[in-house]
This record gives C-alpha cells, structure tokens and sequence, in this order.
C-alpha cells in the first residue's frame, strides 16, 4: 500500500457577458458639496470587489484620489438599472458604466473650475492628488473641496454623469448559426498535484499553480484573491461537494449546512498564481471578467492528476475515496471503470 503523487492540468476560456448581448448596466455620479463623488449602482456587489472596481474607474476617470469616490449600491428600486451580477460581467458592464458616467461628471468639474480661475476649460488638468490646475501654472489652482462647495453655493451647478454600456444584441444567423455571444474571452490553466492513497482511496491536493489571462487586472491584490478562491471551490466541487451523494436514494443525503461536506482549512493546497494581462479593447481600462471560471480549471486538473497518481480516470464529481478504491479494483481485474 502507498501514497501516489500525480500532476495533470486543464485549461479554460471563459467568456465575458452572454445572452447575446443586450444586457444593459446603468452608473450615476454626482459631487457632495465636500466634494466626495458618489457612484450610485444597483450591481450587487457578491464578493468579488465591484464596489472597489467601480471606485478606481471612477477616480481614475475623474482624475482625483479614490478617497474621493463613494459607491453606493442601493437597492433596484431606487437605484439604475443593471441586469444583474453574472456570467462574469460586472467589471466589464458596470466598469464601462462608471466610466461614461465619471467622464460627463468630469467635463462639468471643469467647467466648473474654469468659470472659477478664470481660464479655459480645456487649459486645466487634474494631478490625481484632490486639484484642479492651470496647464504650465500649477500654482494657479482649485482644490476638489474648494470647487464643489462653489459649485453648489456660488455657481448653482450639479457636478454629475450619466452612464449605461450596452452590447448590442446579437441575433443568430439561421442559415449559419452565427452569433456574437460575448464581449470578450479570459483565459486560464491550472496545474494540480495530488497524492492519492492507494489503500483509503483519500486524494489529497497539495499544490495547484493558476496562471490567468484576465486582459488588464485593475487590481492584482483582489484578482488573485479572487483566483484561489475560485480554486477552493475548484476543489470543494471535485472531492467533496454534492447535494445527493447516494442519489437516487435521499435518506442519507445531507439536509443543512453541518453535514454538508466542504473542504477545510487543513484541505487547502498551497496556491501559486499568475496574472497574464493583454488587455481587452472594449474593456474598462482593458479589464476582462474572471468570475466563475476561477472555480473551472482546477476540477479537471485534478481529475488528471489523479489518472497520473494511479491510472484511475474519474468522469462524476465528486472523486471520492469510494469511486477510488472501485476505480482501482477495476484496474486490477481489468474491467471498465
């Protein structure tokens, strides 16, 4: 009896969006009179980090640090309209959204501030620090403070925008059956190494390495968090997860949360990840969707790697120790698994 190490691999494409396009999300902007910009959303935000996402478009639109910026996702029926948080869209609809509606906001900002320092709109620049400045003059210039209390006290304006992205539906050629069914495709490989006990049938993952191909990841810290743990539920799927693991017989069957089986802290592999970035053309600062695919690759990574330790091929999740032991007696009397 022993403990076999095996490694395998798979990767995915992913796309973002679907439906067919057609799925419209909708920002609103507007400046506080302290000049704090407050996107208003109805994405929900799941855990994936939507709000910090918008909140860098958003100041990297406006020009202006993100301590600046407050996102709001209210409810939806009093907030914009967005079609909803899935099939890996939200950066990419809501993202793009933020942007239209923070560059409106922008070109009021400033006018706003030219009609103050007296100059032309299009001789001002904003430094990322909280001022607006004169080209060339950077001692002639206007704190965010400053301007949107004028803005609403002095001038009587409303430093606000308007965004909604849209992709275009597409409809299917009938003859062909061609369509354009997302706006973009991330990419992603994952590599498992396992030990199975040829004894218990237990599989173990020591290490997965994620390498993903995610356009540009506007922020690198909560993409990968977002990559391994989209791989702890990669492996929750392949060795532990099912509602009906005696199906068709419910009787044993787990019934809440307590005997539903998930992997634990002692069960996580090491992780090494990778983020590759060739940014999307029609995405927000080149940004792609990463979302459920993270949890994809490492299922049949491991599925492989498995079939490396002890030639046993599984094809029903979950690899459990019992589908193990009876892929093996198999291999010894040489039937089909």
């Amino acid at each position: 009896m022993a403990k076999l190490r095996g490694r395998g691999y798979a990767s995915v494409n992913y796309p973002t969006g679907m439906n067919l396009g057609g799925d419209p999300s909708q920002a609103l902007i507007h400046a506080t009179t302290t000049g704090t910009f407050v996107v208003s959303l109805s994405s929900v935000d799941l855990g994936q980090g939507i709000k910090t996402i918008a909140a860098q478009c958003a100041a990297e639109t406006l020009g202006l640090p993100i301590e600046n910026v407050l996102v709001d996702t209210a409810d939806t029926d009093t907030g914009p309209h967005c079609m909803g948080t899935f099939a890996s869209r939200g950066t990419h609809r809501v993202g793009n959204a933020v942007i239209m509606a923070a560059a409106e906001a922008r070109g009021v900002m400033l006018e706003v501030a030219a009609e103050e320092l007296e100059v032309d709109a299009a001789d001002l620049e904003t430094d990322g620090t909280g001022y607006i400045a004169v080209k060339g003059a950077r001692d002639k210039r206007v704190h965010i403070t400053d301007l949107a209390l004028a803005a609403h006290f002095k001038h009587g304006r409303t430093i606000s925008g308007r965004g909604i992205y849209l992709k275009e539906p597409s409809t299917p050629v009938p003859e062909t059956g061609e369509m354009d069914p997302d706006s973009c495709q991330a990419h992603a490989c994952t590599v498992a190494v396992v030990e199975v006990d040829d004894e218990t049938g237990v599989v173990e993952v020591l290490e997965l390495f994620n390498t993903y191909e995610v356009g540009r990841a506007l922020n690198p810290a909560m993409a990968t968090q977002q990559v391994e743990g989209g791989a702890w539920m990669g492996v929750s799927h392949a060795l532990f997860e099912t509602t009906e693991p005696y199906y068709p017989a419910r009787d044993h069957g787990p019934r809440d949360f307590a005997g539903y089986l998930m992997p634990g802290p002692a069960d996580l592999p090491v992780q090494h990840s990778l983020l590759l970035e060739r940014p999307a053309d029609n995405g927000p600062y080149g940004a792609k969707g990463i979302g459920e695919m993270t949890a994809n690759a490492p299922i049949p990574a491991i599925a492989n790697a498995i079939f490396d330790a002890c030639g046993v091929r599984l094809t029903a999740m979950p690899f459990t120790p019992e589908r193990v032991l009876r892929g093996l007696d198999a291999l010894r009397t040489e039937e089909p698994c």
